[in-house]
C-alpha cells in the first residue's frame, strides 16, 4: 500500500498495462507519471514526478479468516 499524495495533490494510481521485471508498472491519471514499486515505495520512472517517491504505508497481508479472527467485529459491505 502506498501514499497517493505528493506536493499536496492526491493522485489516482492505476495499472499502466506495462510490466517490467515481471512487475506491473503503474501510472497516475493526473500527471501520467509512470510509477514502479520498490521496497520503500513507488518511484516515478517517467513524467512530472520522475525520480520522486510515493512512500510505502504500513499495511498487512493476510487472509480473510485470519483478519476476522483478529478483528471479529469487522463488517463488510455487500
Amino acid at each position: 500500500m502506498y501514499s497517493r499524495t505528493i506536493d499536496d495533490q492526491v493522485l489516482t494510481i492505476v495499472p499502466s498495462g506495462w510490466t517490467y521485471d515481471n512487475t506491473f508498472v503503474l501510472y497516475d491519471r493526473e500527471t501520467e507519471t509512470l510509477w514502479f514499486p520498490y521496497k520503500k515505495g513507488l518511484k516515478g520512472i517517467q513524467g512530472r514526478y520522475y525520480n520522486r517517491w510515493l512512500p510505502k504505508l504500513d499495511s498487512e497481508d493476510t487472509t480473510w479468516g485470519r483478519w476476522l479472527n483478529r478483528y471479529p467485529d469487522t463488517q463488510i459491505l455487500k
